[in-house]
């Protein structure tokens, strides 16, 4: 890309900080605030347009908790450009950070907003098809403990928005999003619905708690015999034996989402209730200090002592005084997102520092 590049005669692109489904993702600016912003990519020459149909679905879902803001959809010399709002990492990024494990809590306060997300696309006719940890986004600045839904490449409207008439039911249907945590109807040909979406979010919840998924690591030599494997190891692993060692609550979602028919509504209020009442049963408080945050607090400690080591002695009676301080100091980060938004404090080489060990770009913005 050639230097100092305008989109809509209002927004500088930058670097590549990620690839979507299709078309890469740049950081942008706007000339006149300053703000940044995101700036999706894709070639007017790509065989199968999607950023079009992908910014006209954010229109519909636009001023929705957690959706991201389209500020602009257009075509700029060989390339159909959408920019939209600038987002922290995702729940996979995240997840990395933390090893690949979440607590309970973590998961629980996630499920929340998750459930949230997805009732909202549902609210609005369509299902996501593409229910992953991937296209889970923790906002920044203000909104750094949301999360946000991205990617509606593969969504589908399953209804008539203004009659309510729900798609026919059909078989034969191609596997159409990740086969990891597609449902078992999604890998039987069924046509997805509401039902299967929810299906997928509970193999995200497993796949958290877990660290992984029984299905995966599974070889073939085909991504077809490869997504049969999948398919007979998923139908084949009991609910029970999938959710053994976590609570019962997980058990009963799957068993809930599985016993949806095609066309129902699922009872999104009914399945938070499950897993609030877990989460407070547990003594847990709603303070939003996820697992990263943690880590990202013990990070910004360790920095601040190599920038600025303690004198043998010095201290303690502050230490003494406050054994809860450090604790308190989490809480109030609240959740900041990683490697975003440090950058006035901490300068751009202790931010790059503190980012993911991943190389999916600065602000773990790999999919919009």
């Amino acid at each position: 890309m050639a230097l100092d590049i305008r989109i809509a005669g209002r927004y500088r692109l930058g670097r590549k900080i990620g690839g979507g489904s299709f078309g890469d993702i740049y950081l942008g600016t706007n000339i006149q605030t300053g703000e940044e912003v995101a700036i999706k990519l894709e070639s007017i020459k790509t065989k199968h347009p999607q950023l079009l149909y992908e910014s006209k679905l954010y229109k519909i879902l636009q001023g929705g908790v957690g959706i991201p803001n389209v500020r602009w959809y257009g075509v700029e010399g060989d390339y159909n450009v959408m920019v939209i709002d600038l987002l922290g990492p995702s729940l996979e990024d995240l997840f990395n950070f933390c090893n690949r494990k979440f607590s309970l809590k973590t998961v629980l306060m996630l499920a929340d907003q998750l459930l949230s997300r997805v009732e909202f696309v549902h609210a609005r006719s369509f299902i996501h098809r593409d229910i992953k940890p991937d296209n889970f986004l923790m906002g920044l600045g203000k909104k750094a403990n949301q999360v946000h839904i991205i990617d509606f490449g593969l969504a589908k409207k399953y209804r008539d928005p203004k009659s309510h008439i729900h798609i026919p039911y059909r078989e034969n249907k191609n596997l159409t999003g990740t086969a990891r945590y597609a449902s078992i109807n999604t890998h039987l040909g069924i046509e997805q619905s509401r039902r299967d979406d929810m299906e997928s979010l509970g193999y995200v919840l497993m796949y958290f708690l877990r660290g992984s998924l029984p299905w995966q690591g599974l070889k073939a030599a085909t991504k077809r015999q490869k997504y049969e494997k999948i398919s007979e190891k998923k139908m084949s692993t009991p609910i029970e034996l999938l959710t053994k060692g976590y609570p019962l609550e997980f058990t009963t979602y799957f068993q809930y989402c599985r016993s949806l028919r095609f066309d129902d509504k699922p009872d999104y209020s009914y399945l938070r209730k499950v897993f609030r009442d877990l989460f407070a049963r547990e003594g847990y408080h709603w303070d939003y200090v996820f697992d990263w945050t943690v880590l990202k607090h013990v990070h910004n400690q360790n920095l601040q002592r190599q920038v600025n080591p303690r004198p043998e002695g010095a201290g303690q009676e502050q230490q003494q005084q406050q054994p809860g301080a450090e604790r308190a100091g989490v809480a109030a980060a609240g959740g900041a997102a990683i490697g975003a938004g440090d950058a006035a404090a901490a300068g751009e080489s202790s931010r790059r520092r503190l980012l993911l060990q991943t190389s999916q770009g600065q602000y773990g913005a790999t999919r919009y």
